[in-house]
């Protein structure tokens, strides 16, 4: 399945090449200048988002592992489900700010959003087409959309670099930004956020932990936009050999040993990160850093989906990480930070929410439907 995943890397890059230079506008308070892309593209790009029958048997959508209503990830699950019920390896990473991360999925494959957009298509664990000629012909022939690719493109012959273009357009459009955290930083307000969250931020400056999730003067993507081993694989390597406590039904659980799970289930498979992507060792398990912009809204966390709690994420680090790993980054180091502390950190991550989340984000609060437009 590797060999696989990197053969439809390389088809994909040669379609699309290099990645697109944004211009600078108006941006939402706390982010970089970005230009909007075009209203028609982006309409295209949604449909297509939650278009099942992108897929090979018509079952899975883009917004099916990134959920709209679960700030474009998935909150139920660690690591998402592909074609026909099969576990993948790692989590929907939210889509939210994602026209700013330089190399998409976890391990960096995609140099820009447009290659990263078809790639889930051609996979055989995802949407599983033998390949992006044929999605095309099966679009075509939708009458539905040969408005959209005509608003979007002067014609309504549907390609593979226009779906490209346009799905990279809609996930463009999907800032969320102007949170309390903004507002006090760069907007001026001093009582935006509590003084619980200030002391978290000093806290978050002062421990390192912006050394990886940088801050500026002027904007925040709180990413370095580069790829580290925290420990995390070979943590839940090792948890994988310990029995597992699983809840049956609400206030009812059983443990169940490692020999009844391998009976029942396949085995996990591995997962070297960023090393399956360049071959060097030195990338053994490293995985891109994520943003932490609403990350309150995001969980499960990791690459894995192995920790369900902020919290959880940061008793990890308190811990110093997983030093039985050989490769863990070596600023990942025990945090000196008692339990107050690390609660005060967690507040201020919580105030990196932003009030007003894009599209249907919101919409489990507001009990609308959230689905496609044409």
């Amino acid at each position: 399945m590797q060999r696989a995943a990197a053969a439809c890397v390389t088809s994909v890059v040669a379609l699309f090449g290099a990645p697109m230079a944004a211009s600078a506008s108006e941006a939402a308070l706390g982010l970089p200048a970005l230009a909007a892309p075009p209203a028609a593209q982006v309409a295209l790009g949604r449909a297509l988002f939650f278009e099942r029958r992108l897929s090979i048997n018509g079952t899975l959508s883009c917004a099916m592992c990134h959920v709209p209503e679960q700030a474009f990830t998935a909150n139920e699950l660690r690591t998402s489900v592909g074609m026909e019920g099969v576990s993948l390896r790692r989590n929907a990473p939210t889509l939210l700010n994602v026209a700013f991360v330089q190399r998409l999925f976890h391990d960096g494959r995609a140099g820009s959003l447009e290659e990263q957009a078809v790639m889930p298509m051609i996979h055989p664990d995802e949407m599983a087409n033998p390949d992006l000629a044929g999605v095309v012909l099966r679009v075509s022939t939708w009458p539905e959309y040969r408005m959209l690719f005509r608003r979007a493109f002067g014609s309504g012959r549907p390609t593979a670099r226009g779906m490209a273009t346009a799905l990279a357009a809609y996930q463009r459009s999907l800032l969320a930004a102007d949170s309390p955290f903004d507002r006090w930083r760069f907007g001026g307000h001093p009582d935006a956020i509590t003084p619980q969250q200030q002391r978290g931020f000093e806290l978050f400056v002062t421990q390192g932990c912006s050394s990886c999730h940088s801050v500026g003067e002027r904007d925040a993507l709180f990413s370095d936009q580069r790829f580290h081993n925290v420990g995390v694989q070979m943590r839940s390597e090792a948890s994988r050999q310990r029995d597992l406590r699983v809840e049956l039904i609400p206030g009812v659980d059983a443990v169940m040993t490692r020999d009844e799970l391998r009976r029942i289930g396949v085995p996990d498979a591995s997962d070297l990160g960023r090393q399956e992507v360049t071959g060097h060792t030195s990338d053994a398990r490293a995985f891109r850093t994520p943003s932490l912009r609403n990350v309150a809204l995001t969980a499960p966390y990791m690459h894995d989906g192995s920790f369900d709690t902020l919290e959880e994420v940061l008793d990890h680090y308190r811990v110093g990480g997983w030093q039985a790993d050989p490769r863990q980054d070596q600023r990942i180091r025990p945090l000196p930070i008692n339990r107050d502390e690390r609660d005060a950190i967690v507040a201020f991550l919580r105030s990196l929410t932003s009030p007003r989340l894009p599209d249907c984000a919101n919409a489990a609060a507001s009990r609308r439907a959230c689905g496609p437009t044409r």
